[in-house]
């Protein structure tokens, strides 16, 4: 049996559900896999094996902020990293590293294996040169540092995975992978994982509507021009409730500024929560929003949170995005760039016209089920790993995906 292990180092597993998904995908079709990622609060065993596969999770003392955070935080990871990957290899080789970035320093790990013939996997999750632009709002010495690993861990990967068309083309141009070598798997949502319900209404804390957001709470996510927009909303209206659901560096700062700009009364932080709350809260929601800035990286990245709102049947408001509007299409409104008073507007007209809302999440949830669920890019995961690992096609991209492979316990 060929043995997968799975590095990332932002995120537990399996609370990273793409992570988790593509483990779960990869050990449905036959494959051993193992795990290396940090402890964080609700997962915080050193080892523990959930479907057959193994997670080892490692210390990361630190949540980092600033440059010199960062640095002290990937060097604790990449102790950590190596040696749990000797610790695994020791025990039972493995054929592959599949490295999940940020950050893009998984490769030196990778190339005290290569001797051994492991191969590495790039798993280009975030454009790290772009998530610096864009936190730091400059360019200079650390951002051409970025570009430099970057280009390393093209270089030293034998494949990349891209989770769009536009991370594509960084693997083909900045990063000179062989066109053959990339292939696109999209974050795509797992429908036996997000089932529709009617909600509960304790959410709307009385109030007859809710809008619902899901996911990180950090400074690119534009959760401050939300917050400006409910400020808005409450000038006219006071019947809308707000549901901010996760957790980030920001957290704090942005309830400071719920309290400043007096909308604490109509917001409700809830902080990072188990699947069952967090897909409660989302079915509850009347209309959900993606505040994300309009940077290069968020116009170039696809946010799963779209997705998954598209697979609960929620009507969508953001701003104007690439990638953002590739995924929600009809299934969104598109507010005009960092203006919070017209992002106000489109969720207020939303929230006024239920025929509207219910056409939009219909199609935004058939174009989920049609086209972007998990079981089709799980399809395109497990073929690709069939051309790296030189096994023969066990699973064709027309073939369905049995339901063990779309399992999750996240």
């Amino acid at each position: 049996m060929k043995h997968v292990l799975i590095i990332v180092e932002n995120l537990p597993v399996p609370f990273d559900r793409r992570v988790w998904q593509e483990a779960g995908s990869l050990a449905s079709s036959g494959i051993k896999v193992s795990i290396i990622c940090p402890r964080m609060k609700g997962y915080t065993k050193s080892f523990e094996c959930i479907d057959n596969i193994d997670i080892y999770r490692h210390s990361l003392p630190i949540e980092a902020k600033g440059a010199a955070g960062y640095i002290i935080e990937y060097l604790i990871a990449f102790f950590w990293q190596l040696y749990l990957s000797w610790k695994i290899f020791f025990k039972r080789k493995f054929d592959v590293i599949h490295g999940c970035n940020p950050p893009d320093l998984i490769f030196l790990v990778a190339l005290f294996f290569k001797v051994f013939g492991v191969k590495f996997v790039f798993d280009h999750h975030d454009i790290n040169p772009e998530l610096y632009i864009a936190k730091y709002s400059k360019k200079g010495l650390f951002y051409r540092l970025l570009l430099f690993v970057e280009k390393l861990t093209f270089k030293v990967a034998d494949y990349s995975i891209a989770t769009n068309e536009s991370y594509k083309h960084i693997a083909l141009t900045r990063g000179n992978m062989p066109e053959d070598r990339v292939q696109v798997i999209r974050s795509g949502p797992n429908l036996n994982r997000l089932k529709i319900s009617q909600g509960d209404n304790k959410y709307k804390k009385g109030r007859r509507f809710l809008v619902g957001y899901v996911g990180v709470i950090g400074e690119q996510e534009g959760l401050d021009l939300l917050l400006k927009s409910v400020q808005s909303i409450i000038k006219v209206r006071q019947d809308i409730q707000f549901a901010i659901v996760g957790g980030g560096t920001e957290l704090l700062k942005i309830k400071s500024l719920a309290k400043e700009l007096e909308v604490s009364e109509f917001v409700d932080f809830y902080g990072r929560v188990d699947d069952t709350i967090l897909i409660e809260i989302l079915n509850t929601a009347d209309v959900c929003v993606n505040p994300d800035r309009p940077t290069i990286m968020n116009n170039l990245s696809t946010m799963n949170k779209i997705m998954e709102y598209m697979a609960l049947r929620k009507p969508i408001v953001q701003y104007s995005l690439k990638e953002g509007q590739f995924s929600a299409q009809k299934a969104s409104l598109y507010a005009s760039n960092t203006d919070p008073e017209d992002f106000a507007n489109k969720v207020v007209y939303l929230i006024d016209n239920v025929d509207l809302r219910n056409e939009m999440g219909e199609y935004g949830y058939r174009r989920v089920v049609n086209e972007l669920s998990w079981e089709y890019e799980s399809k395109r995961l497990i073929a690709f790993y069939n051309r790296i690992l030189e096994r023969d096609d066990r699973f064709s991209l027309n073939e369905t995906v049995s339901p063990s492979v779309l399992s999750s316990t996240d």
